[in-house]
């Protein structure tokens, strides 16, 4: 039987521009689940495989307060990211039935997701897609009791979690606790990991999902694809290899661009995001850092689509 996964995605304040490319995305990825808690309106013609809890921003924190024991209050929705290793906790009535949940972020266009979540990797107790760390914008966690509650062995969690800004809990925090033995030699690892369940039954694999990121290209550059193309659940590049997902925080944003790849960000620059020729999704898109353009426009004639 395929083992089931959700994400949990707790989302305040205003839906993007690219959000329909976004559910979208979701929708032909029919067999995953994701949760929105959110003071957002519900979308128009949402996929069925995504639902919405609508509450305030302010409830939500007293959620997390009550089911935490802490005291989370914050101005700042980016400070949920400090909370996600404990999302399982946090959300544990809307678990049952799930093998694994998850976090991501929403500056991402699937792909086929099962088609890297295979059942041959759905035996990992988390799943990253960077080798050497957690992967915030995308990241699995086995649904058992041993793995929920893992993040109680952060030392000094309550402090963090409890934090007003981002202080980088679910990505360097988790990591540590995660593979804090990085830097040892195998053979040390391997000793640990037999001592220490959270040391061991990782899959970390780079999916070159990020673009303009630090992580090399596959070719081991730092030319990554300028132009990405979505058809009907399946995301692929130039040259045809069909990728997991994209990450576009770094057209989207110069926070945290690199000054190698310049002072701002492609999409900062653009009047809108979409081409109004878009309509009808199901049609296709291309993402590149001109924004969402239609995919007859923009596909070359040797994209494997």
């Amino acid at each position: 039987m395929q083992k089931k996964i959700i994400f949990l995605m707790p989302y305040f304040g205003h839906w993007p521009e690219w959000f329909r490319f976004y559910l979208e995305s979701c929708r032909w990825n029919p067999t995953i689940d994701w949760l929105f808690f959110t003071d957002c309106p519900i979308p128009e013609n949402a996929p069925t495989n995504v639902r919405f809890v609508q509450m305030s921003f302010q409830d939500y924190q007293q959620t997390v307060s009550d089911q935490l024991g802490i005291n989370f209050n914050t101005q700042s929705s980016y400070a949920l990211c400090n909370l996600r290793p404990a999302y399982g906790v946090i959300h544990h009535d809307y678990l049952e039935g799930y093998d694994y949940f998850g976090f991501s972020d929403i500056d991402v266009i699937y792909g086929n997701l099962r088609a890297f979540y295979s059942d041959e990797v759905l035996r990992y107790s988390t799943l990253s897609t960077h080798p050497d760390r957690v992967s915030g914008h995308l990241f699995l966690i086995q649904n058992t009791e041993l793995w929920v509650n893992a993040f109680r062995k952060i030392p000094n969690w309550q402090s963090l979690m409890s934090q007003p800004t981002n202080v980088g809990v679910d990505e360097a925090v988790f990591t540590k606790l995660l593979l804090g033995y990085r830097r040892l030699p195998s053979a040390a690892r391997r000793v640990w990991g037999t001592f220490d369940p959270y040391k061991r039954n990782h899959l970390l694999k780079e999916r070159f999902s990020t673009v303009l990121s630090d992580f090399p290209w596959m070719d081991g550059t730092h030319c990554y694809p300028t132009k990405w193309f979505w058809y009907q659940g399946k995301l692929t590049v130039e040259a045809g290899e069909e990728m997991m997902y994209l990450h576009f925080m770094n057209w989207k944003s110069s926070r945290y661009l690199q000054k190698r790849f310049g002072e701002q960000a492609a999409w900062e620059k653009l009047p809108r995001l979409a081409d109004p020729n878009l309509i009808d999704l199901n049609q296709g898109f291309c993402i590149s850092p001109e924004g969402f353009t239609p995919l007859a426009i923009a596909q070359p004639m040797n994209a494997k689509v």
